[in-house]
């Protein structure tokens, strides 16, 4: 079975909902007009419940089959921007300064509406699907905000599904794997304090600079001499900050950064040699160093017998031949990882790639590829048909 053709029939109308949405890009929590969006869209289509407000700005739609079946499951997108400027050029480019959706969230979004818009059109199941629009998926947590407000509980579900777009792999691909698929998470915040002093006279002072350099590379050990060569494990220190201008020593600096992990116990060692590693320099300089290591989201793992169902329906979709084994997972972080915990469930990924070397996702000049917006939207009602057959 390919794309369903009432659904390619869409397409056009689901490049223009993807572009309005990237021409207004919110970031975590902040969703308001795209979740209003999203909002009258599931009304506009028939969907028969439509709940607003859950962790704020998230959406379901409840869509009920043809039969009375207690069966249901759940098919989730995630709807926030990020806070960086886009660099496209694009006609439909972000309309808002420092904000731009560089991950794809609003396909993702998209796909899940011609999904609804489908599915709500023809009714051929028997039970009910949940079209779960999440908030803050980018480090804020959205889907833990979502299970803590009792997703799962208000919309009882057997399997839940999630699926992210993926540049790395050829347009119309899918790529799939059982058990861990993302990594765990931690943000990494290190504020420094010394003591500020004249450029020329840094005797008077304790510059944290220099201590910061040191931190930054003795870190840089934790992976290489202390975690298991066959295990997987990263740091990496993503900002700087301090200082004003050319001859101040300044009083403090701050890093940020992330670590990412699969097993359990490597996060423990992360964990206690960053702290370690951080106020053990600082000491040794006579500085004063406030250290935060805060797990943010838990492994992405994907459940066996789920993994298999969607594998099945994207080789319906797109051909045997075009949905690949991934060999290894990603260090990407992702807060489906939440609901997966609670719930079975997969998160598959979806080729983009129209040419090599194209950018990635979080970069400036990332664009989402529309001509997959069909091939999601088809794999996301197949999958429903599929599960809740009449």
């Amino acid at each position: 079975m390919p794309i369903i053709n009432r659904i390619a029939e869409y397409h056009d109308e689901m490049t223009a909902w993807r572009r309005d949405i990237h021409m207004h890009p919110e970031i975590g929590f902040e969703e308001t007009r795209t979740a209003a969006l999203v909002a009258s869209k599931l009304r506009e289509f028939g969907v028969d419940e439509v709940v607003t407000g859950i962790a704020k700005t998230g959406v379901v739609g409840v869509i009920k089959g043809q039969g009375a079946s207690g069966k249901a499951i759940g098919l989730r997108a995630d709807m926030d921007a990020l806070p960086m400027q886009e660099e496209t050029g694009l006609p439909y480019a972000s309309r808002t300064p420092n904000m731009m959706h560089a991950c794809g969230h609003d396909g993702h979004t998209t796909m899940l509406l011609g999904a609804a818009k489908y599915l709500a059109e023809t009714r051929n199941f028997d039970g009910t699907v949940y079209v779960i629009f999440q908030p803050a998926e980018e480090s804020l947590g959205g889907g833990r905000a979502m299970v803590e407000e009792k997703l799962f509980e208000r919309f009882p579900m057997q399997r839940v599904f999630g699926m992210h777009n993926w540049p790395g792999a050829p347009e119309g691909e899918f790529w799939w794997r059982e058990g861990p698929v993302m990594a765990a998470v931690a943000n990494l915040d290190v504020t420094i304090t010394g003591t500020g002093a004249h450029g020329a006279l840094p005797h008077t002072g304790n510059d944290p600079i220099v201590i910061a350099a040191q931190i930054v590379t003795a870190l840089q050990s934790i992976v290489a001499r202390n975690v298991e060569p066959v295990e997987a494990g990263v740091i990496t220190i993503g900002h700087i900050n301090g200082g004003s201008t050319w001859n101040i020593i300044p009083e403090s600096v701050k890093l940020m950064g992330t670590a990412r992990w699969f097993k359990p116990e490597v996060g423990d060692l992360l964990e206690k040699k960053f702290c370690e590693i951080v106020h053990g320099i600082a000491a040794a300089f006579g500085a004063k160093a406030e250290v935060k290591f805060d797990r943010a989201y838990p492994a992405t793992v994907n459940e066996a017998e789920s993994t298999q169902i969607a594998r099945k329906v994207a080789e319906q979709i797109v051909g045997a031949a075009k949905v690949k084994h991934m060999d290894r997972p990603t260090m990407g972080g992702e807060d489906f990882s939440f609901m997966l915990n609670t719930c079975p469930g997969n998160y598959i990924m979806i080729g983009g790639q129209r040419r090599p070397g194209e950018p990635n996702v979080h970069n400036p000049a990332y664009d989402f590829n529309d001509a997959v917006l069909p091939i999601g939207a088809s794999y996301w009602a197949t999958l429903a048909e599929q599960m809740l057959p009449k």
